[in-house]
């Protein structure tokens, strides 16, 4: 048996984020994925300028062999109109490839890691928990996504109220002839709004990249309304015409309406696996990475690992987040007073797009980044 301070499941933002941020703290981690990297993540893929300031990330040394699409406008409509688009001029958010994202942030622990191995077992023995018969500590931390074996473990709550939304896209490098085709334009996203405003695509463009995909609430009719989206934006002449391969799905908790506790006794969630994904665009990365940053600090100051001394994180991520929603609350990302009968008009309007859509729900341009703890 090995024995450490610490176990995350999962090497994905939130993990690797966790492991690199205790490395100097005097805990040892041992970072756990059932995968190995470089690996495949289905995601769109941008992160905004305050992400790679909290992860003080060096851009130009990223950039080197690496995907970096700045990002400086938006395109964004309802679906069947019009849309409409804005020009921040300055650079609002980058695209990468998570891909290449998440195996740089790997990279840069210099911890102990088990790649390619799957969680079998989760067992309490003593003080510790015990993964696989093989590594123990007496702390455990989910950041394996929303089907993290840690979350699992605590449960997910009643789950009556909780919004999960299922998305499907593809990623893949284009020909130059895909890519005359498509105009899409790569420091331009397009997010497209479904007219029943229950979800939204996407078309985003990074250099010879291309990644299309649409994400619901109501994933009964996930496939009709994909299906639907792509052929128009075929018709439209923005995307190319001919797409490879299978559009691959996952899944996601939006952080208003999910119920998973955050911390048990020797047990904490991080990122997807405790469901902060923003509730109004679903995004996870910045949430991901701040909910590692947080978790650290108080992994460091905490006296011992049970519940009620790290309820401290729990509380981070409140005055972070906000509190979740309460159970009369709507479940999916609009507002309602948008849902009821503005939806429509205010697409096409450029302050409500800029200043709402775009700053406020996609970049939280208005909250600060996340500083790292030393």
């Amino acid at each position: 048996m090995e024995y450490y301070d610490l176990i995350i499941v999962g090497a994905g933002p939130a993990g690797s984020t966790l492991a690199h941020a205790l490395e100097d703290s005097g805990r040892r981690a041992l970072l756990i994925d059932k995968q190995s990297f470089p690996r495949d993540k289905t995601c769109a893929g941008w992160v905004t300028p305050a992400v790679m300031a909290s992860l003080d990330i060096d851009l130009d040394d990223y950039a080197r062999g690496r995907t970096l699409q700045p990002i400086r406008r938006f395109r964004i409509g309802m679906m069947g109109q019009p849309a409409v688009e804005n020009d921040h001029r300055d650079i609002v958010s980058y695209g990468i490839r998570r891909c290449e994202f998440d195996h740089f942030l790997l990279s840069r622990v210099r911890g102990p890691t088990q790649l390619g191995t799957a969680v079998k077992s989760l067992q309490r023995q003593g003080g510790n928990w015990v993964v696989n018969g093989q590594w123990a500590a007496p702390l455990l931390v989910g950041a394996g996504g929303h089907f993290c074996p840690v979350a699992r473990l605590l449960g997910d709550g009643p789950g009556r109220h909780e919004t999960v939304v299922a998305a499907k896209e593809v990623e893949f490098e284009m020909s130059p002839a895909q890519a005359r085709a498509c105009q899409a334009r790569g420091d331009t996203p397009e997010l497209w709004f479904c007219r029943d405003l229950k979800g939204y695509a996407w078309i985003f463009r990074k250099g010879n990249y291309l990644n299309i995909g649409l994400g619901r609430e109501d994933n009964r009719k996930l496939g009709d309304h994909l299906e639907a989206f792509v052929e128009a934006m075929k018709q439209g002449g923005r995307i190319p015409p001919d797409l490879p391969g299978r559009f691959k799905g996952h899944a996601y908790l939006l952080y208003a309406h999910a119920e998973r506790p955050l911390v048990d006794d020797g047990v904490m969630l991080i990122g997807d696996s405790a469901g902060l994904a923003y509730t109004q665009s679903g995004e996870g990365i910045r949430p991901a990475v701040e909910s590692a940053l947080l978790a650290a600090e108080v992994i460091r100051s905490a006296g011992d690992y049970s519940a009620s001394s790290l309820q401290a994180y729990g509380e981070a991520i409140a005055r972070r987040f906000g509190n979740r929603a309460g159970e009369s609350e709507p479940g999916w990302q609009l507002p309602v007073w948008v849902r009821n009968g503005l939806a429509s008009a205010l697409m096409r309007s450029h302050w409500f797009t800029r200043k709402v859509v775009t700053e406020k729900w996609f970049l939280h341009r208005d909250v600060p980044p996340l500083a790292r703890a030393v």
